[in-house]
């Protein structure tokens, strides 16, 4: 691991280079370092937000002395003639001075893709032990942000029960479908959903912006013959497609796709993305696939409009191709969950003797990774 230990101001003050051991040199903008500035002044102490806007931050802002001392860079700014120390393995962690071009479609880090094969057992926890035991919690957290999926066993046989669920890290996210939504067969169906009709794998709700970020399947009854849940990792489809068709995954990437539901009185949604999602970085950051929600493609071109329904079917085969799944049934108390943004779910006909009876809830990200972050911190601090 690379020791900074020398500063040097360059630029005319405008930026502080930063030399390692092994002659690696991490660059800093004078501004960048001003607005990062970690003391009281600057940031209220009790929950960190900020207390100057960039206004505030003078223009003309230069860094005048730059020196190591404990582990810490002390910085003095001119025109404020203020000091800030940084702690050196926080600039570490914080470092933007990397190549400007990473590669279109690159994964963001501690992010796994898998297909076929992929360990159940490793991405399996007890209901209620992820409910006592905080480590259980965070290492079950910590697969749905790394393989975006997990599943939760021994739970109770009880409608609402994925409340609960979603409680562990965050807040069910109510639409127009309620607080969750009953997956069973119904006569007259509002969602293709509610039949016993295999489903492609897809991810769901691509109508709306934001898009749901997570779901929540949570079984009750399961003695239907067939009926197993399928899994299929959307951005290890996205990766195949760009290794074997780099202008298929461009032109997904490229163009918006639309989609739209209107399958119940009073509602009508829709929205506008593209079904290969990038960062303007080239990061992949989602996948939207869901064929029962396409609506007509306006937003391509005429002379891409034939390149880009081969790209879609490529994709398509790709997400259909057995190699890509994992499959499991679901007994009564169990339930999985994906991140909506990247993995896709399918499921198996079923017909005959017996009921299957799942229920369905939506919840948000971004509650899930700041409750693996405070977890994280109590097993750091645990450990200390």
């Amino acid at each position: 691991m690379t020791s900074f230990d020398t500063a040097e101001i360059i630029d005319r003050g405008s930026a502080v280079a930063l030399h390692g051991d092994d002659g690696g040199v991490l660059r800093f903008h004078a501004v960048w370092l001003r607005d990062n500035a970690r003391d009281a002044e600057t940031r209220s102490p009790g929950n960190g937000q900020k207390l100057i806007t960039i206004g505030d931050i003078p223009a003309d802002t230069r860094v005048v002395s730059a020196a190591f001392a404990g582990g810490r860079l002390t910085v003095t700014f001119a025109p404020e003639q203020k000091t800030v120390d940084f702690s050196v393995s926080w600039l570490a962690a914080h470092a933007y001075d990397r190549d400007p071009s990473p590669p279109r479609g690159r994964l963001a880090d501690g992010v796994d893709i898998w297909r076929a094969g992929l360990d159940l057992a490793a991405a399996t926890a007890d209901f209620d032990a992820a409910h006592r035991d905080r480590r259980v919690l965070r290492d079950w957290l910590d697969h749905i942000r790394r393989r975006g999926f997990a599943i939760l066993t021994g739970g109770p046989v009880e409608s609402g029960a994925l409340a609960r669920v979603a409680a562990l890290f965050g807040y069910v996210r109510e639409t127009n479908y309620g607080r969750w939504f009953d997956v069973r067969s119904e006569i007259n169906p509002t969602n293709l959903a509610y039949t016993g009709l295999g489903l492609q794998a897809h991810t769901d709700n691509p109508y709306r912006d934001p898009v749901p970020t997570l779901q929540i399947l949570y079984c009750l009854e399961n003695s239907a013959e067939g009926g197993d849940s399928v899994i299929v990792d959307g951005f290890a489809a996205a990766l195949r497609l760009r290794e074997e068709a780099p202008a298929a995954f461009d032109l997904l990437s490229k163009y918006c796709a639309r989609f739209e539901y209107a399958g119940a009185a009073g509602v009508r949604l829709r929205a506008r993305r593209p079904m290969i999602e990038l960062a303007p970085d080239g990061e992949l950051i989602g996948v939207r696939f869901n064929n029962r929600s396409a609506a007509p493609f306006v937003d391509i071109p005429y002379d891409d409009m034939a390149g880009y329904y081969d790209a879609y079917r490529r994709l398509g085969a790709i997400i259909d191709d057995p190699q890509m799944a994992v499959a499991f049934k679901l007994s009564p108390g169990e339930c999985f969950i994906v991140d909506n943004t990247r993995v896709l779910h399918a499921r198996a006909g079923y017909s005959g003797a017996g009921t299957r009876w799942l229920q369905g809830c939506y919840a948000d990200r971004d509650g899930l990774l700041s409750t693996l972050a405070a977890l994280d911190e109590e097993v750091v601090e645990a450990a200390e």
